[in-house]
């Protein structure tokens, strides 16, 4: 079983940075670990994922301005959110696939990953 912890959310203005971070206890966090987001009253997307190789894919809207990064060793995934917009302001949550055999870029979907943290909130005003 694997419990996923975020943190670093907060309150920003458009263009400024923010930094979240993701602590996984346990084992068995799987071969994908990503960060959704999800705004009130849209789907949760996907924003990052990143394998344990450190091969990451984007989400189009987040491209050039936002890094994922993993440290498998600490086992824990950060994402480093720079040139934030207010289009940005959502509920972000880390999640981990619990599989050793999918390719990243697949896992898309919320029902692809097995655990979830509790979220945590990023505000940007403009």
């Amino acid at each position: 079983q694997v419990q996923l912890m975020e943190s670093g959310g907060g309150s920003v203005q458009a263009g400024g940075s923010l930094q979240l971070s993701c602590a996984a206890s346990g084992t068995g966090a799987g071969l994908c670990m990503a960060w959704f987001r999800q705004a009130p009253g849209k789907e949760r997307e996907r924003v990052a994922v990143v394998d344990k190789y450190e091969t990451a894919h984007y989400a189009d809207s987040v491209k050039g301005r936002f890094t994922i990064s993993r440290d498998v060793a600490k086992n824990t995934l950060s994402l480093q959110m720079d040139s934030l917009t207010p289009d940005d302001t959502a509920m972000y949550y880390c999640a981990a696939s619990g599989t050793e055999n999918r390719w990243c870029a697949a896992l898309a979907l919320p029902g692809d990953y097995r655990f979830w943290g509790q979220g945590t909130q990023v505000t940007v005003s403009s």
